[in-house]
């Protein structure tokens, strides 16, 4: 490294001395130095520097109320996946962390249990149940689940135009801790690869498809709130999902029914799948 170098870096790092609060007079020099290594490190040119600038405007460009441009990028990175395992308590038998994803919305209805969140959504009929337990297997009551996933052509609610509200929803869990509810069998897809996120994936050689999955949200008092997938097993992306969000744990069978009495006691017409696993929550104390 050049002393010309050098008095850049050493000039920017002193300009952050001052930073009154202690965590980001921690944090803004950690990001000067590892900034500046990794433009030492690749020779950074001029032309590759407005290619990047470009990058991140287009990403700024195309995030709106509906996509989230910055969160495929950290995704794609495995900054997301990397930010989980940082922050993840480490408690054995705890149901693990995964991804948020970028299509979370607020204001999804409820469902009763053994309610319909699909609403509409297309795809195979797929019961969903299970139990969301503490730590030590107690059953947790009242507990809040927001879920949401994808219709069978890989698409969200929100990919769609208008308000329409399909394949998502909350629930509350019941005095046994049970949560039961009917949606659509999740399928892969790709993520968004219309944009500047894509171009990288393309650029690099990376596919943008993610194995069938739903995403969970569960938040219970006094525990740590978990936000999870569970996926399908035999999918062919399991090991090449784009956004390295699999874990073994988080792999469940979904069984293929046609006819006969579903756990709720209907009787759907046709095929139907199930899916059954359990949430084991961390509680706050054991957290911290």
């Amino acid at each position: 490294m050049s002393e010309r170098e050098q008095a850049v870096t050493e000039e920017v790092l002193a300009s952050f001395a001052g930073t009154a609060d202690p965590r980001l007079r921690e944090i803004m020099p950690a990001l000067v130095r590892h900034l500046h290594g990794f433009a030492r490190e690749v020779r950074l040119s001029q032309g590759e520097w407005e290619a990047a600038i470009d990058f991140l405007t287009r990403a700024g460009h195309i995030t709106d109320e509906r996509r989230q441009e910055f969160i495929l990028l950290s995704d794609v990175l495995g900054l997301s996946m990397l930010t989980v395992a940082i922050n993840e308590p480490d408690m054995p038998g705890a149901t693990e962390a995964t991804v948020f994803g970028p299509f979370f919305v607020d204001g999804a209805p409820e469902v009763p249990l053994d309610g319909d969140l699909a609403r509409g959504a297309a795809g195979t009929p797929c019961h969903v149940s299970g139990h969301v337990l503490s730590a030590d297997g107690t059953p947790l009551s009242g507990v809040r689940l927001d879920v949401w996933g994808a219709d069978e052509d890989g698409f969200y609610d929100v990919q769609y135009p208008g308000e329409r509200s399909a394949g998502r929803g909350w629930q509350r869990t019941g005095s046994d801790g049970a949560f039961r509810f009917w949606t659509v069998l999740p399928t892969p897809y790709p993520i968004p690869h219309d944009g500047p996120v894509g171009d990288l994936l393309t650029a690099t050689g990376r596919g943008p498809m993610r194995p069938a999955h739903l995403h969970f949200k569960v938040t219970a008092p006094g525990h740590r709130t978990l936000i999870t997938h569970i996926f399908v097993a035999g999918d062919p992306y399991l090991d090449a999902d784009a956004v390295f969000g699999v874990k073994d744990s988080l792999v469940v069978r979904a069984e293929h029914h046609r006819g006969g009495e579903a756990p709720d006691g209907s009787r759907p017409a046709g095929e139907w799948t199930s899916m059954a696993y359990d949430l084991v929550l961390v509680p706050t104390a054991d957290a911290d």
